[in-house]
């Protein structure tokens, strides 16, 4: 007797007996997923997910789907059948080939980050997420990638005093990841892109210490350089004709007596000094070398992402991740390619004037406020920060805080882990380039 469970996507209305509210019943040849309207909206692409999501908590080990299903139904589907602990094996409806390989792109580079970001800290140290990284992505196209791991104290030797700051007060040596992808006839031209990636291993807050329960999903922490690793992942296998250079900023934030201390002062290879006041600000002290590194390529777009505050999280919530960016332009044009991914995104506020709100007296600027959560506007006053770093960020700069990109808990939409949010928007604005 075969085990596969077949689900079909049906337009028929759910009958009586499964309830009003209900989108999944069951009969002796297997599933229906009832949708009324097969419009591919985000609520009736989400009902889609939230029936999977169904069928992986019962342990069905492997679906068959069959019916009308389009590349979106299906990938959403996908999406819902994810878990950390056991996969349900799907065998997916027949698409015609072109979407049959996006589909396929989108699972192995969510299937990376996804199992990346859920690591323990323990089996995931810095220079072997900026190892696994380089590894992922020059294997999709050996003859057009190369990257190089500065690690340890050469670290401090080249001057990046925010990785090596952060990073020294663990036994695992922080590391930088500069990775370049370079098509044919490309070397004599700068980037059309470079994209920077928070990779904070494990965040124990250092001498701001945070509390257990803050603490303990922090191996996510890394996030956002496992979102701008797959989002350059994805692009290549779909297709990228451009040059992209990317920038990984890892290190483990622990308490040590070689750990960075409150009222130390970075000073930063741009003439910038920042003092510390806050040890669990550290994202943006890591950020700030790598946004360093991708300015001084002359990419005229300049994307970093990291899961950077818990102000981002107050302000949208855990379904959009937040966008910062000083140029209306550009902002509306990745918000739009966002929306089309169904990868949305919402913007928060911005202006040179954020550059301000993290006063210090004895250097440039703080790295935060000296208060819990940074205070008021916490988020765009770590994006304002972070635009110290660049020679013009009201042009072509664009931060994404990760608001969504990691649960602590399952919903009715996603496992606990990783979601990988953040990364169809960002692979999709390099392939229209």
């Amino acid at each position: 007797m075969s085990q596969t469970l077949q689900v079909l996507l049906s337009s028929a209305p759910i009958g009586e007996s499964w309830g009003q509210n209900n989108d999944l019943s069951f009969n002796e040849a297997g599933a229906t997923i009832h949708m009324p309207d097969l419009v591919e909206s985000q609520s009736a692409l989400q009902k889609i997910q939230k029936c999977a999501r169904t069928l992986q908590a019962m342990k069905i080990p492997a679906v068959n789907l069959v019916g009308d299903w389009s590349l979106e139904s299906q990938w959403h589907f996908w999406l819902g059948s994810y878990s950390p602990k056991s996969q349900l094996k799907i065998d997916f409806a027949e698409l015609p080939a072109q979407e049959k390989d996006v589909l396929q792109n989108r699972i192995s580079a969510y299937s990376w980050a996804r199992k990346i970001i859920n690591e323990s800290p323990e089996d995931l140290a810095p220079v072997g997420l900026a190892t696994q990284a380089g590894e992922f992505i020059s294997q999709l196209a050996p003859d057009l990638v190369s990257y190089q791991i500065i690690s340890g104290e050469e670290l401090k030797d080249k001057g990046y005093v925010g990785i090596h700051g952060v990073g020294k007060g663990s036994d695992k040596p922080p590391a930088l990841l500069a990775l370049d992808f370079c098509p044919k006839d490309c070397s004599d031209s700068p980037p059309a892109a470079a994209l920077v990636g928070k990779g904070i291993t494990f965040d124990s807050g250092g001498y701001s210490l945070k509390s257990s329960t803050g603490m303990l999903h922090m191996k996510c922490d890394m996030g956002g350089a496992a979102t701008v690793a797959a989002s350059l992942a994805l692009a290549i296998m779909n297709g990228l004709k451009k040059r992209v250079q990317l920038f990984l900023c890892c290190a483990e934030n622990m308490v040590s007596g070689d750990a960075v201390r409150l009222s130390d002062i970075f000073d930063y290879r741009n003439g910038v000094s920042v003092e510390i006041v806050n040890t669990d600000a550290e994202g943006r002290l890591v950020l700030a070398d790598g946004l360093i590194d991708a300015s001084a390529t002359g990419a005229p777009i300049i994307i970093d992402a990291a899961t950077l505050t818990g102000a981002a999280i107050v302000a949208v919530g855990e379904d959009y991740n937040a966008l910062f960016c000083m140029n209306d332009e550009l902002a509306a044009q990745f918000s739009s390619m966002a929306e089309s991914e169904f990868d949305p995104v919402w913007r928060l506020p911005l202006t040179p004037a954020h550059q301000k709100n993290c006063p210090s007296e004895f250097a440039d600027t703080a790295n935060s406020k000296p208060i819990p959560g940074g205070g008021a506007g916490g988020a765009s006053n770590a994006a304002g920060f972070l635009s110290r770093f660049l020679p013009s960020p009201e042009s072509g700069w664009i931060h994404l805080d990760l608001a969504a990109c990691y649960k602590s808990s399952a919903n009715s939409l996603w496992s606990a882990g990783a979601t990988g949010r953040g990364i169809r928007s960002v692979a999709a604005f390099l392939n229209n380039l």
